[in-house]
C-alpha cells in the first residue's frame, strides 16, 4: 500500500464516522461533510491503486 491508499482509507473512516455521527444527532451539515469527506478519500484510494498499478506494470518491464 502507498501513501495515498492509506490516507483515502484513514479519511474515508473519518468521513463515515462524521457522517453517522451527523445522521445520530441530526445535524444536516456535518452528514454532508462527512459524505464529502467519503467521496474525497474514495478519490485519494482510486489514484493510490491506479499508482500502484502501474507500477507493477514498470516492474514487469
Amino acid at each position: 500500500m502507498n501513501r495515498k491508499q492509506v490516507r483515502g482509507t484513514v479519511r474515508g473512516l473519518a468521513g463515515r464516522l462524521e457522517e453517522e455521527t451527523g445522521k445520530l444527532i441530526g445535524n444536516w451539515e456535518l452528514q454532508q461533510r462527512g459524505i464529502e469527506k467519503k467521496i474525497s478519500a474514495k478519490m485519494e484510494r482510486t489514484a493510490g491503486d491506479a499508482t500502484e498499478a502501474i507500477k507493477a506494470v514498470l516492474r514487469r518491464h
